[in-house]
């Protein structure tokens, strides 16, 4: 299946792009690309946003996700969360429809009475009766937490939805069910990939390899793939899920309508999405014993994601091997918080407009 969009304008027409991968991370490069003027082909081996993006919980999470993070990881994180209401605005005009971006804020439980004070380092803390008030659905064993003002989120399936109707409206080439099974490289760069499909060899000036945890399948990146299970409890009548995300007992709870997800385990377990009933039973019974009226919400939905993971578990932005092949790899939990950056920093790492991120270059893993 092809769709194409309108002819897009800007500075640099006449550069030819090919992105592999239509998740968050493709489509945001690919739409970034168009509107400075690139002529850009996305290949996606199934739909748009059906990998990582459709599995996640959306969060634009910085307090929790990035607590152990790298300096790096924490300035781009930081960077990317101030950019995220105008790129959700920007999106909504163009898609003619909300993608539930909400600033609600975000309460990381404490364990005990030394994690309520030790997390005073970290910013404001409500006591036990200031984190009920704010979240009634909470148990009176509750000590408290951290409250991060700052926390948001985003429905991660109408994004994808959004960013496919932005890139297509700026012109974009999408080829869906079209699955590269190969980078063609010669004289040191890469010129073509070829497909399954039977369309033979596409030929560009750069590519990007956004295909998330099939990456290291096509090209020598250290990317692997992490499942994490999910479900969703549905709010019987009367009741709702809580304004902010909250965090504690190893699991997350985020508001999504009348329904609230519950995520997320970590398995190491190949390209393996297969369901388990101890992962659901684990996943509802900590967040049970957080909030213990959730034993009266249906069961609505259980899945599985594979997140795409690198080596040491930073993300891959930059040139490969060949310096017209350009990944965006490796996000691991934090693809949507980082999708407005990496969408910015990779358009212009492909249209030589930026340096590479030390921390972040693909090639820091190359043995030679």
């Amino acid at each position: 299946m092809l769709c194409r969009g309108r002819a897009g304008h800007g500075a640099e027409v006449g550069v030819n792009i090919v992105i592999i991968g239509a998740g968050v991370a493709g489509l945001s490069i690919g739409w970034r690309l168009l509107q400075a003027g690139a002529s850009v082909t996305i290949l996606e081996r199934t739909q748009p946003g059906m990998g990582a993006t459709w599995a996640s919980a959306g969060m634009i999470a910085l307090a929790a996700e990035l607590e152990d993070a790298s300096e790096a990881e924490i300035v781009f994180g930081r960077k990317s969360n101030l950019l995220w209401q105008d790129f959700a605005a920007e999106l909504e005009g163009l898609a003619g429809g909300g993608i539930g971006f909400s600033r609600a804020g975000a309460l990381l439980l404490a364990g005990d009475a030394a994690e309520l004070e030790a997390m005073r380092a970290r910013g404001p803390v409500l006591d036990g009766a200031d984190a009920r008030a704010r979240v009634p659905l909470l148990g009176d064993g509750v000590v408290g937490g951290l409250w991060a003002a700052d926390e948001a989120r985003v429905d991660n399936r109408l994004l994808a939805d959004a960013l496919t109707i932005a890139f297509l409206k700026a012109g974009g080439d999408l080829r869906l069910n079209e699955a590269v099974i190969a980078i063609e490289h010669r004289g040191g760069r890469a010129v073509s990939v070829l497909t399954g499909s039977g369309r033979g060899r596409i030929a560009a000036d750069a590519f990007v390899l956004a295909a998330g945890a099939w990456s290291g399948l096509l090209e020598d990146v250290p990317v692997t793939p992490v499942k994490g299970e999910m479900i969703a409890l549905e709010a019987p009548a009367g009741a709702r899920p809580p304004e902010p995300v909250v965090w504690g007992a190893g699991v997350y709870l985020v508001p999504r309508g009348n329904r609230l997800l519950v995520g997320a385990t970590v398995q190491e377990a190949g390209f393996d999405t297969s369901l388990s009933t101890a992962a659901r039973d684990h996943l509802r019974g900590r967040a049970e014993s957080l909030m213990p009226d959730l034993r009266g919400w249906r069961l609505a939905d259980h899945w599985a994601g594979l997140r795409p993971r690198s080596a040491d578990g930073l993300p891959l932005l930059g040139p490969s091997r060949s310096p017209n092949l350009f990944v965006a790899g490796g996000q691991f939990r934090n693809g949507i918080l980082f999708a407005p950056a990496i969408a910015d920093h990779m358009a212009e790492l492909v249209l030589g407009k930026a340096a590479v991120i030390p921390d972040f270059d693909p090639r820091r893993f190359n043995k030679e």
